[in-house]
């Protein structure tokens, strides 16, 4: 049995952009700041996290989200690989299936966060989608 499973929460580090394959199918990519625990009187650090979702995930998140909104996803680690001046770049990405708001509008600047559940509808994408 494999079990591929991710759920983050954490704040996006750019305004998130809508984009389509060649085939038109909406997506968008965009990476989120995690924090990693941090011990007792040390600068916190975060993990940055690049994450694709595709059609109606997409559009839900670049209409409802921008750069420092705390977003909670649900989806699934995706590995790939492409060419650049002749050298094997690897990439791992999160593939997101849901997304969700973990914060109110009002409180996007602070941390004192009521989670609303807006869940999206499951993504249906293959790997010959990726526009890369």
């Amino acid at each position: 049995m494999a079990i591929n499973s991710v759920i983050l929460v954490g704040r996006f580090t750019k305004d998130p952009e809508l984009a389509q394959t060649q085939t038109g199918k909406s997506y968008c990519r965009f990476c989120v700041a995690v924090d990693k625990p941090a011990k007792s009187g040390e600068h916190p650090e975060a993990n940055f996290i690049d994450c694709v979702a595709w059609g109606k995930t997409a559009e839900f998140i670049c209409k409802y989200f921008s750069k420092g909104n705390r977003i909670g996803i649900q989806g699934s680690i995706n590995t790939g690989s492409y060419e650049k001046d002749g050298k094997k770049i690897k990439t791992v990405d999160v593939w997101v299936d849901k997304a969700d708001f973990v914060e109110s509008k009002n409180n996007s600047a602070t941390n004192a966060t009521p989670a609303v559940n807006q869940q999206t509808p499951p993504v249906e994408e293959t790997i010959e989608d990726i526009p890369f």
